[in-house]
């Protein structure tokens, strides 16, 4: 009988710095029923096969979260008028990682449209120059922390430049993005606490993307807020302001958190790794292929949850319908089935099928940015800092199992040149 204890293993913070071995006991059931505390449990999806199969499931549904209920004011007007209305709005126009077809793939295709190729490769100029900016200002430094002197600020200046946010109001979004990241983890949806602060946070910050919102209208630029508020897609569809506040606020939490972690944990393997940290500060051309074995070997999401909307048969096992599912995209991207010796990190590979930015219908939309972020730090840290070593190893870590990366990373150096 599978272990089912497992799942509670990976979200214990005791193994947040390496949970790997136990996704290997996960992977011995590819798929397999987890205790959480209630009757019906949640089902663990952790084997590259099983994962992918899940992911173009129609069976499968996004709409994981429950309904919204925000915290009660102790005004009976607010309460018994403005708190339904919000709350009912609040479920008609979800952010649409967390919405199935056809409205995920119309709000999809809209992002996609601004999400040009020409946009995008602009941003890739605009992140080295940001890149050796960031450096410049430490240089003299013995020691950096690679989370608050690079990884977060490279990210979020990018995408709230992307976006058109102004740049004195970047610090905002530092503590809106931390707190409603939580939403990706499997214990805040049950969580009244959490939920609560979540609801609040969002009411914050949609406020705020209303007003920018009315602003672009009235004096578009060009920038991607902009152009999602003014023009259609080529098939005619424009967003209403809800889904679009809900769309802006996906793009700029998402739009950084996870290339927060992609990068922190890049250098933390290349560190632990000296050999390719050295070949890449030899061969810059070399981090295409090391960023793709990064999203492979340490992923900055490491599961995805998702419901059952109907019984599956799968590896052997029913899962029932409305099951609580989860898909460990990071332990599918160590199974031996599909990469030889997983637990090595081998940016020369000749081929990876990772899970690093999902997969099907729900793959990630930003993933060209982050990779080009992701180059352009990577290759400048190996190339400018002057003998980097950990000052602490394992680092400490995020809160999270979802969003999995070091809270800080601190690296002793001789010098930056």
């Amino acid at each position: 009988m599978p272990d089912a204890t497992l799942l509670n293993q990976v979200k214990d913070f005791a193994n947040r710095a390496n949970p790997y071995p136990v996704y290997a006991k996960l992977r011995e059931n590819p798929v397999s029923r987890q205790d959480d505390g209630t009757e019906s449990g949640t089902w663990v999806a952790s084997t590259h096969a099983t994962i992918a199969s899940l992911l173009q499931d129609p069976r499968v549904s996004s709409e994981t979260l429950p309904p919204a209920d925000r915290p009660r004011t102790g005004n009976p007007l607010t309460d018994l008028l403005v708190k339904p209305l919000k709350d009912w709005m609040m479920n008609r126009h979800r952010v649409f990682i967390f919405r199935d077809p056809p409205d995920h793939d119309v709000l999809r295709a809209s992002v996609m449209h601004q999400f040009s190729r020409a946009r995008i490769q602009a941003m890739r100029t605009r992140s080295e120059r940001l890149v050796a900016d960031l450096l410049d200002e430490k240089c003299g430094a013995r020691e950096i922390d690679a989370v608050d002197d690079l990884a977060y600020p490279l990210p979020v200046t990018v995408i709230c430049e992307l976006f058109g946010v102004p740049r004195e109001d970047e610090p905002k979004f530092h503590g809106w993005a931390t707190q409603l990241a939580t939403a990706l983890e499997p214990d805040s949806l049950s969580d009244r606490k959490i939920r609560d602060e979540n609801s609040r946070t969002f009411d914050a910050i949609g406020g705020y993307m209303a007003e920018l919102i009315k602003e672009k209208r009235k004096h578009p630029q060009d920038d991607m807020l902009s152009g999602l508020a003014n023009e259609a897609t080529p098939e005619g569809v424009k967003m209403g302001d809800y889904d679009l506040i809900a769309t802006s606020i996906l793009m700029l939490v998402a739009g950084h958190e996870t290339t927060v972690n992609l990068i922190t944990n890049g250098l933390l393997t290349l560190l632990r790794h000296p050999d390719q940290l050295e070949r890449l500060r030899q061969d810059p051309e070399r981090a295409p292929r090391l960023i793709e074995e990064l999203l492979r070997y340490e992923p900055p999401v490491q599961f995805r949850t998702r419901k059952t909307l109907s019984s599956i048969d799968i590896a052997g096992v029913t899962i029932p319908e409305g099951a609580d599912l989860v898909l460990l995209l990071a332990s599918g991207n160590r199974d031996g089935t599909v990469f030889p010796d997983p637990d090595r990190f081998d940016p020369d590979r000749a081929r990876s099928r990772h899970l690093g930015f999902g997969g099907s219908l729900h793959y990630c939309v930003g993933a060209p940015l982050a990779r080009f972020e992701a180059e352009a730090a990577l290759t400048a840290l190996a190339k400018r800092l002057k003998a980097p070593r950990l000052v602490e190893d394992p680092p400490p870590y995020r809160s999270g199992a979802a969003l999995r990366g070091p809270e800080h990373l601190r690296v002793a150096i001789d010098g930056i040149v």
